[in-house]
């Protein structure tokens, strides 16, 4: 069932997100080559946990860790560790914050050091294909509207879309109805309704767009160990406009 959310819970969830938007400016200052990926993680605890937060994703199904941080060949979901970054590493930074129960998720893949020309294009259109989606994200449409225009963009470009996951409704809980995929599909085709609260989240591949689970049960690499970007908002559908609530530019 599509959970709505009034105004009320709008404004609760525009809180978590702050918090979330905060933690990833702390983590984009420190995040060079030479640092680990759970010297990133700890920062990240730390910050929600002062901002009177929780960190949604540490637990969350026995993961181990309030960050995930997948690098260049991983897709989502990689553990930090005691690896450090190099240049030209791209690195997707994914977290989520609970506020008194209240929850906003987003992601975001950023170059360390320099990077090639091929990681820079990939990265960009891969941010394109979620701001096309978003864009698509409005009162009246389908989430097959989301769906397409995420997945033309990323196609005419020669790359790959990941299937086995997608975007989904979040808010009260991490992931809520609907199901958002970055490709067009035969599932349910929900019309979007004022006060949906939608994780959008494109995940796409230099090559193909097939994936390998790891042994840890989490970290999900591309099948033929090309690069990987993701980028993702937390957006509320409103009668006239959709906001993007992960966005610092929602609060100047």
């Amino acid at each position: 069932m599509i959970k709505l959310k009034n105004e009320e819970e709008i404004q609760r969830i525009r809180e978590a997100s702050l918090i979330l938007i905060e933690t990833f400016e702390e983590i984009l200052e420190l995040a060079e080559p030479g640092i680990t990926t759970k010297e990133l993680d700890r920062t990240a605890h730390a910050h929600i946990v002062s901002r009177g937060g929780r960190p949604v994703f540490l637990g969350y199904m026995d993961y181990p860790a309030s960050l995930c941080t997948s690098v260049n060949y991983q897709v989502i979901h990689g553990i930090p560790d005691s690896r450090k970054l190099k240049s030209g590493d791209i690195l997707s930074l994914d977290c989520g914050v609970d506020l008194k129960g209240y929850i906003s998720d987003a992601a975001v893949t950023l170059a360390i050091g320099t990077v090639s020309p091929g990681a820079e294009k990939l990265m960009k259109v891969t941010e394109e294909c979620l701001y096309l989606g978003i864009k698509q994200a409005i009162c009246g449409n389908r989430i097959r509207h989301i769906s397409q225009a995420v997945y033309n963009h990323a196609a005419s470009h020669g790359y790959g879309v990941v299937h086995q996951f997608c975007g989904h409704g979040v808010g009260f809980d991490l992931h809520e109805e609907p199901q958002v995929p970055n490709y067009i599909c035969s599932g349910p085709n929900p019309r979007l309704k004022k006060g949906m609260v939608l994780a959008i989240e494109p995940m796409i591949n230099m090559g193909t767009g097939d994936i390998t689970i790891l042994d840890d049960e989490w970290t999900v690499e591309t099948a033929d160990r090309e690069l990987s970007a993701h980028f993702e908002h937390t957006v509320v559908i409103h009668q006239d406009h959709t906001e993007i609530l992960t966005s610092r530019d929602n609060y100047k």
